[in-house]
This record gives C-alpha cells, structure tokens and sequence, in this order.
C-alpha cells in the first residue's frame, strides 16, 4: 500500500466584494470573486485612494519605518550621544538617518551600527523616490473639469422627440477635437424567458465638436431605429433603463487628451420640460452665458408634449 499522499491544490481565496455603483447607475456587490492581495495591488490602492488615506498611508509608513530601525539601534547599540535603551534618541538618530541629514552629534561607532545605517539610508532614498513618483502621479493627473446637467429631458425638437442633456467647460481652457459617446443599457427579456442586460448606441445628432469651449446641448432623435422608439416613462422603470455618456477631448492647458464620464438613470430622465436658455446679451452688447441656469427645465406648451 503507497504512503504517497495526493498533492496539495491550492485554492486561491474568494472574497465579498463592497458594493459599487457601475457605468449605468446600478448599485451592484460581487461575490466569490478571485482575491488579489493587498500588497499585489498595493499601487493602484495608493493610486484610487482617497488623499487623506494617501497622506496617512504615507506617513504611517515613514514612522513605522524609523521606529523598527530604533528597535534596531537600541538592540545593537554603538550609537554616540545615544543613551542605551532610549527610545526617542534611537528614533531621532533614525529620522536623521533616512533624511541624511546627519547633524554630527549621534555617530554610528560599531559595525553593527554602520551596518544598519547603510540599510535604513539605502531604503530611505528608494523609499523617498516611490513616494515622489507617486505623488507625482496622483497630482498630474488630468481632469476633463466637464460638467453635465443634472437631468436629461425627452421633449419634442423640431418636431420631432428628442432625448438630449446639457454639458459645459468649468475652465476657461478650450478642449479641441471634442467627441461624445452615448450607451444605453436595458433588462430585456428573450424568447427562451430568460433576463438579459443589453447595450445599444445611441447615435447624437452631433457627436464631435472642433472646439468646445462654453456649453454644448448633446441630442438623440428617437425615431424608428432609436432604441427609445415606443418607450414609455413605465418602459423605462420595468427596462432599469440607463443611459452612460462618456466624453473625451483634447485639453488645450494640460496638453493631454481628458474624458469624463455621466450616467443617466431612469429616474433622471425628465419628460415633457425643456432646458432654459443660458445665453443672454448685456447692456453692452456682449453676450453673457449664465450658468445659474445650466440645470434649470421649464415645461413645454401642451401641443408640443411628447406624451400627449
């Protein structure tokens, strides 16, 4: 009879993940999903996170660190001007040695004592540079500083029904070659009666923009080949319909392309009203464009009504 005993698997841990709002507005919580660890993910942890977990993550890092080399220094000692099992003086002479600083009163005697400085001053300059090189990547990434509306409206245009919303340029920076995408996101059901989420286009009436500089009025018209053809205010509630708009361009300041990305919901989606006009001329003839405005919906005439 064989003692081999059957080879180990190694099953990797599955974790519940926190819940998260996804690109078209639902609330969604993963589950039995492939862990990755902490440390393996550790850089686009300190990338997401937010600043003040950041700077704490920093900081907790650097005391932590000067405080194991102490426990170092005051287990091997040969450290001048360092009283023997003193904690704050092992912890200075630590700060100063990962800030090469070195003001010459605490001096390494012992080989020991060299030993550790050269590690902890070989980790603090490497130390010192990721943290540089990610401060340098958070702080330099570009935002679109795109601003949508808050709702977007179905009402006739032109005669005919359009969906459409409103976006605007928070900085006085124009953004060149402007481009708009639009996906709408619905819970159909097939033939075999199963759920099934489906994205469709949405096509604008103009998706691109040379210059984009003040404000811009995004339409779809809902006709025969629009996937909001035929659809109801009560269609959108039992479709979880969502409609997600991502925009991108090129930022004349930070000489970059930008994007930025909003979900419209159903419960966002607005019938019947139309957007207020945000252009107005001044007493001295200059054209003024009010923001106060931007969100702003007021109704429309009855015969104009898309419902009816």
């Amino acid at each position: 009879m064989s003692d081999r005993r059957p080879p180990r698997v190694h099953v990797r841990r599955q974790r519940r993940r926190k819940p998260q709002q996804t690109s078209f507005g639902a609330t969604i919580q993963g589950k039995n999903a492939t862990e990755i660890s902490f440390l393996s993910d550790l850089y686009y942890w300190l990338l997401t996170t937010s600043r003040s977990c950041f700077a704490g993550a920093i900081l907790g890092a650097y005391l932590g660190m000067n405080g194991v080399f102490a426990l170092g220094y005051m287990m091997v000692g040969g450290i001048e001007n360092v009283r023997p099992w003193n904690f704050p003086d092992a912890f200075f002479f630590s700060v100063q040695t990962m800030a090469t600083i070195g003001y010459g009163r605490m001096v390494p005697i012992s080989n020991m004592a060299n030993i550790l400085v050269t590690a902890e001053a070989g980790l603090g300059l490497f130390g010192m540079a990721v943290a540089a090189s990610l401060l340098f990547a958070r702080f330099t990434r570009a935002t679109a500083g795109v601003r949508f509306s808050k709702s977007a409206v179905i009402t006739m245009f032109d005669g005919k029904p359009t969906f459409m919303f409103r976006i605007a340029n928070k900085r006085e920076s124009r953004i060149n070659e402007a481009q708009v995408y639009m996906v709408v996101a619905q819970q159909r059901h097939t033939a075999e009666g199963y759920d099934y989420r489906r994205l469709f286009d949405l096509k604008p009436v103009r998706s691109f923009s040379p210059v984009f500089e003040l404000s811009w009025t995004v339409m779809h018209v809902i006709d025969e080949e629009s996937p909001f053809y035929g659809v109801t205010p009560l269609d959108m509630e039992d479709t979880l319909l969502a409609v997600s708009v991502v925009f991108s361009g090129n930022h004349e300041g930070f000489q970059q392309r930008v994007h930025a990305r909003f979900t419209y919901t159903q419960a966002m989606i607005v019938w019947d009203r139309r957007f207020a006009d945000l252009f107005v001329r001044g007493d001295d003839g200059n054209v003024i464009i009010d923001y106060a405005k931007f969100d702003e919906l007021l109704p429309v005439d009855t015969k104009d009504q898309v419902l009816g």
